[in-house]
């Protein structure tokens, strides 16, 4: 490129073939309306379709189409943090390949950006061509882990956002490796703001976040930015061992009264010890989440491993401790 870009549009790509020509079309139509420099940056997340070859072959047309393709599959939020490495421009947008998310909303992201704010995020009015059951889940997820968290995550709001450089510098000292984008994003403060947008159905192919994979999101995203499950032992053990001091005295009461072994015999007993086992299982597994993040953190091994790049200078290459990366660049 001939000249630092105003501003880096970052898309993970994993298996996006019925998508990716469109969305440079439309990517090159509402970036070259601004006048200013721009680049994409397309992470290629070990596609197994002909999505690396399509991604490669734009790059050789358009030197302002980068494209990093990974040693293999290391996960959305990693794609995103891989781009935002790499991207080298004033202002980032982060974007999803399936055209969901409207690219012709950046005109007015960077509108908000010039007017003074340091990060956009595009709030979700509407979700079309979603399934019941997905919406209802979106819905009390956003919701549960806004009251959960310590931090203002604003609600129905994914990854689509703007972000000004500052706020991407903070993000790229944060190498944590379960991750979740939009609140690390809230995490670091800055000046905010959001916009209203109908998000409309996959334009090609099929989710890539299951129920498999939005349970481990969510998860990520309470763990990583709550104790409170962890708090939640405290009062349910309280609670449980208030209730067992109260069932003494009101158990010898009606034995004496009624005459009776009342609630007695062997059912009972074991009914109450799988309901407690139960409940120490369950927390255990919470415990073990939060031991698990440690263990991650403590093996720090790169976030992601970097196979090929292509239209990248050295400049605008990250430090050595953010990736692991094969030095054949084109």
């Amino acid at each position: 490129m001939n000249s630092q870009p105003r501003y880096s549009i970052v898309a993970p790509i994993y298996n996006e073939e019925g998508n990716i020509a469109l969305l440079y079309e439309r990517i090159v139509q509402v970036m070259e309306s601004t006048g200013e420099p721009w680049e994409l940056v397309l992470v290629n997340d070990g596609s197994r379709d002909r999505s690396p070859e399509m991604m490669d072959e734009l790059a050789g047309r358009d030197q302002r189409v980068k494209v990093l393709h990974f040693a293999r599959n290391f996960g959305h939020q990693t794609a995103v943090t891989a781009g935002m490495d790499h991207a080298s421009g004033d202002a980032v947008v982060l974007i999803d390949a399936d055209l969901q998310d409207p690219p012709e909303l950046i005109l007015e992201m960077i509108e908000r950006w010039k007017a003074g704010y340091q990060v956009i995020y595009a709030v979700r009015e509407q979700r079309k061509g979603e399934s019941w059951f997905k919406l209802f889940t979106a819905k009390w997820f956003y919701r549960v882990v806004y009251r959960i968290t310590e931090i203002d995550i604003p609600l129905d709001t994914g990854d689509f956002r703007l972000m000004d450089r500052r706020v991407v510098d903070v993000m790229r000292q944060m190498r944590e490796h379960n991750r979740f984008i939009r609140g690390m994003t809230s995490w670091v403060g800055f000046k905010q703001t959001g916009v209203n947008y109908v998000r409309e159905a996959r334009h090609s192919g099929e989710t890539k976040y299951p129920l498999r994979k939005m349970l481990r999101f969510a998860m990520d995203a309470v763990t990583g930015f709550s104790f409170f499950p962890l708090q939640v032992m405290v009062y349910v053990a309280l609670v449980l061992g208030i209730l067992s001091l109260l069932a003494i005295p009101v158990i010898a009461f009606l034995r004496a009264t009624l005459g009776v072994a009342f609630l007695g015999g062997q059912a009972t007993t074991i009914a109450l010890l799988l309901f407690l086992s139960a409940f120490q299982l369950f927390f255990l597994f919470i415990l073990g989440q939060y031991v698990a993040r440690v263990y991650d953190e403590a093996r720090n091994r790169p976030l992601y491993v970097v196979a090929l790049r292509r239209n990248f200078d050295e400049q605008s290459l990250p430090s050595p401790q953010h990736a692991r990366e094969h030095p054949e660049t084109e």
